[in-house]
């Protein structure tokens, strides 16, 4: 309804602006510049191939023959002498245009559109007389469109050229495959079954769908994500619909269903893509393997804002607070000078930045390289999380006074150095949460250029390192910071305790990645490292050399984990936290099959990692009364465990905007999926499954 009503504003908005310009569209320039002419003379009992010849201005565009959302194909009155008659006009492969939400099918750039036209075999070649066409369009830029019209004349070439120009516009037509496509309806999508090699590769493949109108109510819903898949030579696309909104009694209701679908598949390439026709026909249900989205995101600017604010949220994490908090004490300390505060602020800001770009790079590279991971990716591998294992009880150890280190101590020793160690602490501790603002920036950071998605990352960083940083260059605030005293010392210790939870919940993680075994391990080879640390802290509180003696404690608990690890570690699948719902593991299919049973689908992901997604099912999810609003609606309940990298759960997050856990999605009986907040009200699915049941 809304994509209808934005179309109908935009399409009276244009009207109402340049209506003045259609009475004396002949007497100025167009936008679009346009020619006719012809492959050669015509031919009595022959075909022959004209064109027409569009030229955009800078900044303008045109149509294909359905414009998508919004806009007009092109039409054409033919004057031709009688017996003649043109057919089909045939258009190259159109670019996608996404403006408020809005899909159009244009052409931004110079294109031919070609036209046969058929000469009867007893035409008379003597004074055929000029063949004209009055030709309307529309040109548009992304602000306002302008109807255009022209009454042109063939052209016919007097010498045949060396390089034939018509040669170069068959080219850029798509071919029609020999081999006839089947189609389906499923629900609130058109699924279409095209013949194509599975040796052939597609890119980034879009289907443009000729005709708008499917059923009697369903129209094709441009702008959605379309899906992808193989069977052996069968390429299977999945076209989202829209609903009609018909009046009562209106003529428009009586529609026959379709008997063929036509269209243009697209590579990816610009220009490059084949046309197919489809009848109605069985389509398998295949794996997804693609399915690409416009690439429309809010603007660069609001992104950069919600990274950095996402960012300053994460220091609200268990296992980030402590650590600012005790950098916050330093600042405290008795004759901090303005200039070692700004100093140790920088130093702070550059490790967490430095820290964030480092993952982000990674990330990005990673994916370019095929890989199919998203935010909080070093979560789902085993050895990362034994290092942050490593970490957290090591920060649990020295904020409990067992030992001292130089960037976490309260004292003057370190400086910089161990401001920017303390930084890159920081942000490697937090980088795999996720929560609200960030969802968007990072989900946009996955698929914008390289630049703007370091920008983001950047961003994130300068969020995260905000509050030490401000610190350091206000004054007042910092001299709103307790005055210095023994409570620091207790303030640390009692720091420990959401430090030692953080520790805790990754000995959990570990049992869910690679099994108890693999768990008892690590906690082995931890402990060590702890004994040597108490060790340690008894050797510095007497004024000795102390690292020594860890290295000789701690190294043949290393040596044990380096081997006992590996040995330990299970890969069998990941136990399923227990649910009140009568659960639906995800995967594409079983989607597509809850969503075509006619009921309305409740879709979450999350993870064991995921301290958000935790929060959001012990308040809002796992809730009776929740359960019963489901067993009463007939809600069906599926889950995406991202515990374990599953490439399939990262292409849903990623069609979908986010780049991480949660993803909530509510899809109402035959209709498309509303994504839901990250973080979740109690009653927010009670009203929604309540709503659906009226």
């Amino acid at each position: 309804m809304r994509a209808s009503l934005l179309i109908c504003f935009r399409l009276i908005l244009a009207f109402v602006l340049t209506a003045p310009a259609i009475a004396f569209a002949q007497a100025r320039e167009t936008n679009i510049k346009a020619e006719l002419v012809a492959e050669h003379a015509p031919i009595a009992g022959e075909v022959m191939n004209v064109a027409f010849l569009f030229s955009p201005d800078e900044g303008w565009h045109g149509y294909w023959s359905n414009p998508g959302d919004a806009g007009l194909g092109m039409q054409l009155e033919w004057d031709l002498p009688e017996g003649w008659s043109a057919g089909e006009p045939q258009y190259p492969v159109p670019q996608q245009l996404v403006l408020l939400g809005l899909m159009n099918h244009v052409y931004e750039g110079d294109y031919a559109v070609l036209v046969p036209i058929t000469v009867p075999e007893d035409a008379v070649m003597t004074g055929w007389g000029p063949i004209r066409v009055r030709a309307d369009w529309l040109a548009c830029t992304d602000e306002v469109c302008v109807p255009e019209q022209a009454v042109l004349t063939l052209r016919v070439p007097q010498v045949q050229p060396d390089e034939n120009p018509f040669d170069h516009f068959r080219a850029a037509l798509p071919p029609l495959i020999d081999s006839m496509a089947t189609f389906e309806l499923e629900g609130d999508a058109l699924r279409i079954g095209i013949p194509l090699p599975a040796s052939m590769e597609v890119g980034e493949p879009h289907v443009f769908i000729e005709q708008d109108r499917i059923t009697a109510d369903k129209r094709v819903a441009y702008a959605d994500p379309q899906a992808f898949g193989r069977e052996g030579d069968l390429l299977v696309a999945r076209i989202p619909l829209a609903d009609l909104i018909l009046p009562e009694n209106s003529d428009l209701a009586a529609f026959d269903p379709l008997a063929r679908v036509s269209g243009i598949l697209a590579f990816g390439e610009e220009g490059n893509g084949i046309s197919f026709e489809a009848v109605p026909g069985e389509v398998p249900f295949v794996e997804r393997f693609t399915a690409p989205a416009p690439a429309e995101f809010a603007p660069l600017w609001s992104l950069v804002l919600a990274a950095l604010v996402g960012g300053l949220l994460l220091n609200l994490m268990p296992c980030v607070f402590p650590i600012l908090s005790l950098k916050a004490m330093t600042l405290a300390r008795a004759g901090e000078s303005e200039q070692q505060a700004k100093r140790e602020a920088l130093a702070y800001t550059a490790g967490v930045v430095l820290a964030c770009l480092a993952v982000g790079a990674l990330l990005l590279a990673l994916r370019a390289a095929g890989q199919e991971i998203g935010w909080a990716f070093q979560l789902q591998e085993p050895i990362v999380v034994v290092a942050l294992f490593v970490v957290a009880v090591a920060i649990t150890a020295n904020f409990a006074g067992f030992f001292e280190l130089p960037s976490l101590a309260i004292t003057r020793e370190g400086g910089n150095s161990s401001s920017f160690a303390t930084g890159l602490l920081a942000a490697f501790v937090a980088t795999p949460c996720t929560g609200p603002f960030m969802a968007a920036a990072l989900g946009a950071a996955l698929l914008l250029p390289t630049p703007a998605a370091l920008l983001l990352f950047t961003a994130l960083g300068l969020g995260l390192a905000l509050p030490f940083l401000l610190l350091g260059f206000v004054p007042a605030l910092r001299s709103r910071l307790p005055r210095p005293g023994a409570w620091m010392e207790r303030f640390r210790k009692l720091l420990a305790i959401p430090m030692g939870l953080t520790a805790l919940a990754l000995l959990w993680l570990l049992v869910q990645l690679g099994g108890r075994q693999f768990a008892m391990m690590a906690l082995a080879m931890v402990a060590g490292l702890v004994l040597g640390l108490i060790v340690t802290g008894r050797l510095q509180r007497r004024g000795k050399m102390a690292w020594p003696a860890f290295g000789l404690i701690a190294a043949p608990f290393l040596v044990l984990g380096a081997f006992a690890l590996p040995a330990s570690y299970s890969d069998s699948e990941v136990s399923q936290a227990e649910s009140i719902h009568d659960l639906v593991n995800f995967s594409d299919a079983a989607l597509a099959d809850a969503r075509a049973s006619g009921s309305p689908v409740f879709l979450w992901f999350t993870a064991d990692w995921c301290l958000t997604c935790k929060v959001n099912e012990s308040l809002a999810i796992e809730r009776e009364a929740t359960r019963d609003a489901f067993e009463q609606a007939g809600v069906i309940a599926m889950r995406g465990d991202w515990t374990r990298r599953d490439a399939e759960i990262t292409r849903f997050l990623t069609e979908n905007g986010v780049a991480g856990v949660p993803l909530y999605i509510w899809y109402p009986a035959g209709r498309e999926g509303e994504q839901l907040p990250q973080i979740l009200t109690p009653d927010m699915l009670v009203e929604r499954a309540e709503a659906s049941s009226e």
